[in-house]
């Protein structure tokens, strides 16, 4: 991702460092607070220590951008907000200039993204949602890109599953909101090519195409019913009810399952998986 046009000046480069108003160690180094105007047009207001920026300051650059938030050692450590000059932002956390750790990014279209960061893109546990639509992915991201277990929360159904390479892949099951849940597997396809590209040579497009499976009663998980099962395995004898007593007690027994009463006349369409907006611009 490039960042041409976009960084912080170096303080520490040429002879000229533009111009400065604020206090200075023995060394006659910037060190405190300071306001500072850099050669190429940006400015920059908030503390130094040993001629670098340090602690708390704002950095605007002459394209519009800008941050606010910590230094350490002349560079972006710790918590800190920085505005685009299209307008997206990132809130989070920064380390060795760089998004890493902790942060929300705010994309121009306002998709948002919610999670863990690694050297400036997406990477660990995290919630992209989809501004369109309302839809949200929640899982886990490998260098900016989906990958591994998810689910794709839509507004009346959601998807549980794997994903590789971005894409979903492999056994998953959609679970939808009138009660059922279908099974199934998204398969690798080769997408056709249009008419008159019958290169032979040319690079398969390859799609995910979901093969569905059994149509069920949405599985319910009863900790209560679990846990009375395991003592009646470990103590038969304790399970039985004694003479004189009652069977079991009602707020035990489980409720029934979910019936879908009628069979669904087709089956379900998944709605059409959503990518994630571009990588986030460069500062």
């Amino acid at each position: 991702m490039s960042v041409a046009g976009s960084e912080e000046f170096d303080e520490e480069q040429g002879p000229y460092l533009g111009e400065y108003d604020g206090e200075r160690n023995e060394r006659e180094e910037r060190h405190g607070f300071g306001k500072a105007k850099l050669p190429n047009g940006d400015k920059y207001e908030g503390y130094y220590e040993n001629g670098k920026r340090a602690g708390q300051g704002t950095y605007r650059l002459k394209n519009g951008a800008r941050y606010i938030g910590e230094y350490k050692g002349g560079k972006k450590n710790g918590q800190g907000t920085f505005i685009y000059p299209d307008g997206s932002k990132y809130e989070g956390n920064w380390v060795d200039d760089q998004r890493h750790g902790y942060g929300v990014y705010t994309y121009i279209n306002t998709d948002t993204y919610e999670g863990e960061w690694q050297n400036h893109t997406r990477h660990g546990q995290g919630v992209y949602t989809y501004i369109d639509t309302g839809s949200k992915y929640v899982g886990t991201w490998v260098n900016g890109r989906r990958e591994g277990a998810g689910e794709l929360v839509h507004l009346n159904h959601r998807y549980q599953g794997s994903f590789v390479s971005d894409v979903p892949k492999g056994k998953g099951k959609y679970i939808f909101d009138i009660g059922c849940e279908q099974h199934g597997e998204y398969q690798t396809v080769e997408q056709p090519r249009p008419d008159g590209q019958d290169d032979d040579d040319a690079v398969p497009i390859l799609i995910p195409k979901w093969k569905a499976g059994r149509l069920t009663a949405i599985t319910i998980h009863r900790p209560n019913s679990e846990q009375k099962k395991s003592q009646e395995q470990q103590d038969p004898d304790a399970a039985a009810p004694q003479e004189g007593e009652e069977g079991a007690a009602t707020e035990d027994q489980p409720s029934e399952d979910p019936v879908v009463s009628e069979p669904l006349a087709e089956e379900p369409t998944p709605a059409a998986e959503e990518e994630p907006a571009d990588d986030e611009p460069a500062e």
